[in-house]
């Protein structure tokens, strides 16, 4: 599912016009993105959680030529499937529980 898909079933689902589940969802992602931004941990009970792993800096090989390199500390988005989400997956419950590809 994409975001456009997404807005479209909010609409639906909430019975409101495109244009206002649209401004739904970018209020929701952008409180996201800036909680993300400010090192915020993201919980969403049943679904999953957002945080950022913080990874420090540590001696590297560059694969092409076998010389060493230092790698950069950095922090990389993360996201952890949920509990609930996870069992239900597992289980076939959901609709696309077979484990293939998505559905795009």
């Amino acid at each position: 599912m994409i975001k456009s898909e997404l807005i479209a079933k909010v609409a639906e689902k909430s019975k409101v016009r495109h244009r206002e589940a649209a401004l739904l969802v970018e209020s929701i992602f952008g409180a996201m993105r800036e909680a993300i931004l400010n090192g915020e941990r993201i919980e969403l009970r049943g679904f999953g959680s957002f945080a950022n792993r913080h990874y420090t800096s540590y001696q590297g090989r560059n694969p092409k030529t076998g010389a060493s390199i230092q790698v950069s500390p950095r922090k990389i988005p993360f996201f952890k499937v949920g509990k609930e989400l996870r069992e239900k997956i597992n289980s076939g419950t959901g609709k696309s529980g077979s484990g293939s590809s998505p559905s795009r």
